[in-house]
């Protein structure tokens, strides 16, 4: 049992107001107070009390919150339960395991070039299994795979990757100079992002360099409570940064979860285990990092630059809040003012809405939970009229991208930056 949260006192703190449940993505998908976010630390603090069992039914419970942080944006306790949720799924990988397939996919996570000839033979076979959907910019699975439900949209692996397209210096003028995190999804199958990336950073003339040796920031392991895999890449990540960090004006990150993860998640991981050392290495490495629109807007003449080239596309843009953008980082305003100067956007009704992803086990053996949050969202895409959906993250597109197809909703996404290289490139 966790000996970092007290679960009982958090049960105890709630004072079942209820305002977290109209907000609760599982909730309103599943509404069951079992599910929903005082019923989890309810249950949580019977755990810890030694009257509930951490069964089966127990773990399919936990195992059901998204961790989408609504509950504790409304709190007016600011109970952590996303944070109280981790921990017992830790506890839950100890006692049951980690699904042979998790496991595989965190070793991968864990030892990248070994990630790197993975995806060299799955972009190779990958007309085994999937079957080219070039409107939504993604595959179809074929056939009902173990772990992936058929007839379902999943992101296209690219050739090469990311990480081995670019040298690890791209020069400008030496004024300026910036790191890149580029984030799993975007390294493998999302790859305009970067490369769209690396064309605004030379339209602005700032010097790039790419750490070859970065590794995942260790998101999917952390929700599924594989803390092993988060210690290890954790601090792998954090000794390589210091390597370079003095000679940098900032790292930037085009993914929430990622910035996320690396920004909050790993300092509260290390604090948590009196692993104040690592966690005041990570909290000296927030300093610089940065998700991309946020620097951008904050830190450079973009916005100027943008308005003034006077390129106004017919398209307009709907832009989703990424809940690791929005809610934990406060990133809302920044994306929209670039995406701004060059399209019109149009506000779906709930911009704020998970859109369901909800991490690995979401995604796999609770798949239809996902299917059924990301209804909504594709639906409210659909009515605000705009031909194009936008989020500063790939998980949320892989999510949306498929919420999309399923639903036969034709509205493309694209990440901020790759409509902001757009924008650029139009005017010349």
């Amino acid at each position: 049992m966790s000996d970092i949260f007290e679960f009982t006192k958090t049960s105890d703190d709630c004072i079942k107001c209820g305002k977290c449940i109209p907000v609760c993505t599982i909730h309103q998908v599943n509404a069951d107070e079992v599910t929903s976010p005082r019923g989890f630390i309810d249950l949580l603090g019977a755990y810890e009390r030694g009257e509930l069992d951490l069964d089966k039914e127990a773990k399919d419970i936990f195992e059901s919150c998204f961790l989408c942080t609504n509950c504790t944006d409304v709190c007016p306790n600011s109970l952590p339960t996303d944070m109280v949720i981790e921990e017992v799924r830790a506890d839950i990988a100890e006692k049951f395991g980690i699904a042979w397939f998790k496991r595989l996919f965190f070793t991968l996570l864990r030892h990248r070039w070994l990630m790197d000839i993975m995806m060299k033979l799955g972009f190779v076979f990958k007309t085994c299994g999937f079957k080219s959907e070039p409107k939504k910019g993604g595959m179809r699975a074929r056939f009902n795979l173990p772990i992936l439900k058929a007839d379902r949209l999943l992101p296209s692996l690219s050739k090469t990757s990311f990480l081995n397209k670019y040298p690890k210096e791209i020069k400008a003028s030496g004024k300026r100079r910036v790191a890149i995190f580029i984030g799993c999804l975007a390294n493998y199958n999302y790859t305009a992002i970067g490369d769209s990336l690396v064309d605004v950073l030379k339209e602005l003339d700032i010097d790039i360099f790419i750490p070859k040796k970065q590794k995942c920031c260790a998101a999917p392991a952390y929700f599924t409570g594989d803390f092993y895999t988060v210690e290890t890449l954790a601090k792998q990540n954090i000794e390589y940064f210091e390597s370079f960090f003095d000679d940098i004006e900032a790292m930037l990150i085009p993914e929430a979860t990622c910035s996320a993860m690396i920004k909050h998640d790993w300092e509260v991981f290390f604090r948590n285990r009196k692993m104040d050392d690592w966690a005041n290495r990570a909290k000296e490495l927030n300093k610089k990092i940065f998700m991309v629109t946020e620097w951008l807007y904050k830190e450079t003449e973009l916005k100027e630059i943008l308005d003034a080239k006077g390129v106004n596309f017919e398209e307009s843009v709907t832009y989703h809040d990424a809940c690791h953008a929005k809610k934990v980082q406060g990133i809302s305003k920044e994306p929209r003012e670039l995406i701004k100067s060059n399209y019109k956007i149009k506000e779906m009704s709930d911009s704020d809405r998970c859109c369901g992803f909800g991490g690995v086990t979401m995604q796999t053996e609770k798949f239809h939970l996902a299917k059924a949050a990301g209804k909504p969202k594709a639906a409210m895409i659909e009515q605000s009229g705009a031909q194009i959906v936008s989020a500063e993250c790939s998980a949320c597109r892989m999510q949306i991208s498929n919420s999309l197809y399923q639903n036969s909703v034709d509205v493309e996404f694209k990440n901020p930056i790759e409509l902001i290289d757009r924008a650029l490139k139009e005017s010349k």
